[in-house]
């Protein structure tokens, strides 16, 4: 579809004369999703309005996303799944839309002085609408726009995000974002964040205001729509904590739930400050999503979580959500960390070793089949490796270093150096190496690359 309209930009000039500029790349050569994500400006902030019929499964939205040109600009691409764009505008000016299956590319037909110059901030409006897509991944996961018995739940990771807004969705381009929401009335809608003022209801309509300050990656973004008891309060630290339950997996919840400060502090303590000003989760009945997921401030989980699981989620809001991974092939620092997480809890909490679960891991051949750190395919970016073997790895620097006050002062070390930020594996392993000042060539080439299994006590 094209709109042919024009989009004009600031003026932007230099010496005198114009900048020419020249497009953004329409992906950024992510190892599994190559097409993921644009190039050429950096999302500061997500400002998302959406208008949500559950019964019909359609929305209709509002996307205005402030960004920061990294180059001169003549054109730039954002990411959108299936939606129809109603109309875009650049700094107030239509806007050319060019659609080519998920890239729309905004393109200004302006005068050569008139575009987008290196440096500047623009603000992009897009109206759109449409019946969101249930994205199936490679490994047969369904993510994107979920429906539900009783409304909708978004979930976005690794590609989903893009489903219900447009945007730059890929892991490297974090945002602040706020989330209006207006559903019928009866129904909760539950983002990410803070909310941004109590519910409002106008005639059999009810708006739901989200507010997440801290940046944050696409797909770590969710929208659950549903029939939700909700409870708010505030941690010892004054973190709020924000939970939302369907009430058929409110009983068997309740315990795990009533444990989420205490988690939290745990989690602080071995790795951290918590990154964040909210916490909680989204737990809907089970039979709504395949999966539990990290998304920011409050995971989801799809009926009753375990402790070990609310452990493991809740992990991911240092690795993964506040330290996120530079690009999908170092997702083993979110799942081989979050998976450590678990060891530790019931090393510490319920007296079984990290030495126990490590060699429990080792006999299980499914956590041989690929090196944590190079996955063969996007399908095997959330396979068993990844986690299992990533969590051996930590367990072997845990042995080289061979003393716990210095391993969690790394850990720790980690979350501080790249709050808020992005980090690859060879980030990781230089940052270990200087921390500890050991030379770990050989555990890096056994543990997180070789092919092969190596002695256990290798």
């Amino acid at each position: 579809m094209l709109l042919a309209l024009a989009v004009l930009a600031p003026a932007c000039t230099s010496g005198g004369g114009g900048v020419e500029g020249k497009p953004g790349a329409s992906g950024l050569r992510d190892p599994y999703f190559p097409k993921l994500g644009n190039g050429g400006y950096d999302v500061t902030h997500y400002d998302l309005t959406l208008d949500v019929d559950p019964d019909g499964q359609t929305l209709r939205g509002t996307a205005v996303i402030t960004a920061r040109a990294t180059q001169d600009l003549s054109s730039f691409n954002l990411d959108l799944a299936g939606l129809t764009v109603d109309s875009a505008t650049v700094e107030g000016r239509p806007a050319a839309v060019n659609r080519a299956g998920n890239e729309l590319t905004l393109r200004s037909d302006a005068k050569v002085e008139d575009r987008l110059q290196r440096g500047e901030t623009f603000r992009t409006v897009v109206r759109y609408s449409g019946s969101p897509r249930t994205i199936t991944d490679a490994d047969e996961s369904e993510e994107g726009w979920l429906p539900t018995d009783d409304g909708a739940l978004a979930l976005g990771e690794p590609t989903g995000s893009m489903a219900w807004f447009p945007g730059n969705h890929h892991p490297s381009d974090k945002a602040s974002y706020d989330l209006t929401v207006t559903v019928p009335k009866g129904l909760t809608a539950v983002s990410n964040g803070v909310p941004a003022g109590p519910p409002t209801t106008a005639g059999d309509r009810t708006t739901y205001r989200w507010h997440t300050a801290e940046p944050m990656a696409s797909y770590l973004a969710t929208l659950a729509v549903g029939r939700f008891t909700t409870k708010t309060s505030t941690t010892a630290d004054g973190i709020t904590v924000f939970t939302a339950v369907d009430p058929e997996s409110a009983k068997a919840s309740a315990g795990t739930l009533a444990r989420v400060p205490e988690v939290v502090k745990w989690e602080a303590e071995h790795f951290g400050p918590y990154p964040f000003s909210a916490t909680g989760a989204i737990v809907d009945r089970k039979g709504d999503s395949g999966y539990a997921l990290e998304t920011q401030n409050r995971p989801f989980f799809p009926g009753p979580p375990s402790i070990g699981l609310l452990v493991h989620e809740m992990a991911h809001q240092w690795f993964g959500d506040s330290v996120t991974p530079a690009t999908w092939r170092d997702m083993w620092l979110n799942e081989g960390l979050a998976t450590y997480a678990e060891w530790l809890w019931e090393e510490e909490k319920e007296d079984v070793p990290a030495q126990e679960s490590f060699d429990e891991a080792y006999e299980d051949e499914d956590n041989w089949a690929f090196p944590p750190a190079d996955p063969p395919s996007a399908a095997d970016i959330s396979e068993q490796p990844v986690y299992g073997r990533g969590a051996m790895v930590i367990h072997k620097i845990r042995e080289a270093v061979d003393d716990d006050e210095e391993f969690f002062a790394l850990l720790a070390g980690w979350t501080k150096a790249h709050r808020h930020g992005n980090a690859s594996t060879a980030d990781f392993t230089a940052y270990v190496e200087e921390e500890t000042g050991k030379d770990l060539s050989e555990l890096w080439k056994d543990w997180l690359y070789g092919r092969d299994r190596p002695a256990a006590d290798g």
